[in-house]
């Protein structure tokens, strides 16, 4: 195995674990559509931070959480705990968007960044992911857990991951003119997707318990 190669499966696995529309893809896109495509580049700039640091981490320790399922549904559990706060938030409590003509009202890019941050923070997600898969390549000799190997894999996870975020903000920009519906609707639509998330690690830790 050379160190193209563990570019290239990182950068398969994030493309493949991130494309499936979600928290953050959603929100970039929603960053994009309402304050343009500056700001949205900066919220992506601070969630792909995070990333690489989930990834970093759930790779260094992967033999120990594979090994303890106990860590695991607990990472699970709290997963479960904050995306059903944000899909109470998204749905009931945040202000529903309006469309606005005209000059766009612009953030700073600081407050962007953060905010990619710290959503990218509360997304539990990539960590038993890339557990998952560093263990599952390196069982098929695919990955080598050498600080170089997982540093290329994880600098593989970061250019996948900004180039689905990218094609999320570009896809929304060109069909602008017909994201009216979109814009109105998009606290529903990022709520429903976080109560998907929740459910679906809510059956899981049940799978878990009832074993």
């Amino acid at each position: 195995m050379n160190l193209i190669t563990s570019l290239f499966l990182g950068f398969v696995t994030a493309f493949i674990g991130i494309t499936p529309p979600g928290l953050l893809n959603m929100t970039a896109a929603k960053v994009n559509l309402k304050e343009g495509k500056r700001s949205a580049i900066w919220f992506v700039s601070g969630a792909v931070f995070i990333i690489f640091f989930q990834a970093y981490l759930a790779i260094l320790f992967s033999h120990y959480i594979a090994d303890r399922p106990d860590v695991l549904i607990l990472l699970r559990e709290a997963g479960f705990g904050v995306f059903t706060l944000l899909t109470i938030y998204f749905l009931w409590i945040a202000k529903k968007p309006k469309i606005k003509k005209g000059k766009i009202k612009k953030y700073s890019s600081t407050k962007r960044f953060f905010l990619g941050m710290l959503l990218s923070a509360l997304n539990f997600f990539p960590i038993p992911y890339y557990v998952f898969v560093s263990v599952t390549l390196s069982s098929y000799n695919l990955f080598s857990y050498t600080m170089t190997y997982i540093f290329v894999f994880v600098t593989g996870v970061v250019l996948g991951s900004s180039l689905v975020f990218y094609c999320y903000i570009t896809f929304f920009q060109k069909i602008q003119n017909k994201t009216d519906y979109i814009i109105k609707n998009m606290n529903t639509i990022i709520g429903s997707i976080t109560g998907l998330i929740a459910l679906i690690t809510l059956i899981n830790i049940i799978r878990y318990y009832l074993r």
